[in-house]
């Protein structure tokens, strides 16, 4: 059986969704430079840095988490991903874009919902 998840657990949670997310930027600039130069390596070797960081993060989560609740957090990373192409590469937010986040996110609180009156009623 599960602790009761608290808010700060959740911030814990997509704190590790946005480290995830890091690594879709770091693969990004990786793609940018020719292959096997020296920002090419960096930027490469950055991911393995933040996916191994990630994975430690996500043996923690998994112990406060049911899996399934804990994987449908993972899909808010596009939002964090639209945001840092926005930020970082300067690209651009449509409005098909951020309909689509928008449904991901209601998608992500429902699992979440679910799971807390799913808690309660045990």
């Amino acid at each position: 059986m599960k602790k009761k998840i608290r808010f700060l657990d959740f911030l814990f949670l997509q704190g590790a969704v946005i480290v995830y997310s890091l690594s879709t930027v770091a693969a990004k600039l990786a793609s940018e430079h020719e292959f096997l130069s020296f920002k090419y390596i960096l930027f490469f070797g950055l991911e393995f840095v933040i996916l191994a960081l990630y994975a430690i993060i996500w043996q923690q989560i998994i112990k406060k988490f049911q899996l399934s609740i804990a994987c449908a957090n993972k899909a808010v990373t596009l939002l964090w991903s639209m945001l840092w192409n926005f930020i970082i590469f300067s690209q651009g937010i449509t409005v098909f874009k951020v309909i689509g986040v928008i449904f991901v996110v209601l998608g992500v609180m429902v699992m979440n919902s679910e799971e807390g009156s799913r808690e309660e009623s045990n």
